[in-house]
């Protein structure tokens, strides 16, 4: 199974579960990741959903390489109204998998109306971001590190663009001009985490924090969060993202028509050697 479930008192976990990979992202990996996260919406018994990975790493990323790769099978289309791309060519392929995978699908995660909380070890990168981005809390390991390194195939950062509000613009640029990693206490000095804790109490002290939102009244959390949502957006993270996500796939199209893929010919391997 790609994706674990089990709740714990009032807090459904939610664990990626391919830790082989590091928790890179496929679509199977994805469409699991929208059935827990409904399944624990749906639980009167469930107050906050907690997301973690499994393994040493919270997630790597989209996955691009690995032999279980499903990029171009079909998807029944449950976060955009556009059609299939599996019999569609160059742009059309793309941006139809991306609006529903990813995109759209990290806006639903995002306006659920449970509160959620991010359990991050090891590698939070690119994909991996995005999954924690759209969480309202994130606890971090101290053996955590970030990174959004798409920049090296030539693409403005990932799908769902949500820098600029969650570490500020100065940041967001020193993090995608550069690509380099940068650690949970360097995440919690610019705002992205709210704790940083010894990776032996990760568990703990994540749990403790959902046990303690879990006794305020559902109702409210739902309608507080909608409060935080709704202010974002008004300072333009839905529109800017909107836009991004265009700039995001000229990119693909130029990588497609000058390089070797619309990857810009960079795989997991080459990824992985020039990171920092």
């Amino acid at each position: 199974m790609t994706v674990l479930y089990e709740v714990r008192d009032r807090a459904a976990l939610i664990t990626l579960n391919r830790p082989r990979y590091r928790n890179a992202q496929n679509s199977a990996m994805t469409y699991a990741l929208d059935d827990a996260f409904t399944r624990a919406v749906d639980d009167p018994g469930v107050a906050v959903i907690v997301l973690a990975g499994a393994g040493e790493h919270f997630s790597a990323g989209h996955d691009i390489g690995t032999p279980e790769r499903d990029a171009d099978e079909s998807f029944p289309r449950r976060a955009a109204q556009w059609w299939d791309h599996t019999d569609k060519a160059g742009a059309d392929r793309r941006m139809a998998r991306e609006l529903e995978v990813y995109l759209g699908m990290c806006r639903r995660w995002r306006e659920i109306p449970k509160p959620s909380i991010a359990m991050v070890q090891g590698a939070c990168v690119a994909g991996g971001l995005m999954l924690a981005w759209v969480c309202d809390l994130i606890v971090a390991a101290e053996d955590a590190f970030f990174a959004d390194p798409v920049l090296r195939m030539g693409i403005p950062g990932v799908e769902y663009f949500a820098h600029p509000w969650v570490v500020g613009p100065r940041f967001a640029r020193e993090m995608l001009f550069t690509g380099d990693r940068f650690s949970a206490q360097r995440a919690y000095e610019v705002g992205m985490v709210n704790r940083v804790v010894p990776r032996e109490r990760l568990d703990e002290e994540t749990f403790a924090l959902a046990g303690r939102i879990a006794t305020m009244p559902p109702f409210g959390l739902a309608l507080a969060k909608r409060a935080v949502n709704l202010c974002e957006d008004q300072m333009g993270l839905r529109a800017g993202m909107d836009s991004v996500f265009g700039l995001h796939h000229v990119a693909h199209a130029h990588n497609a028509e000058t390089s070797a893929d619309s990857l810009g010919g960079m795989d997991a391997a080459a990824m992985k050697k020039a990171a920092r």
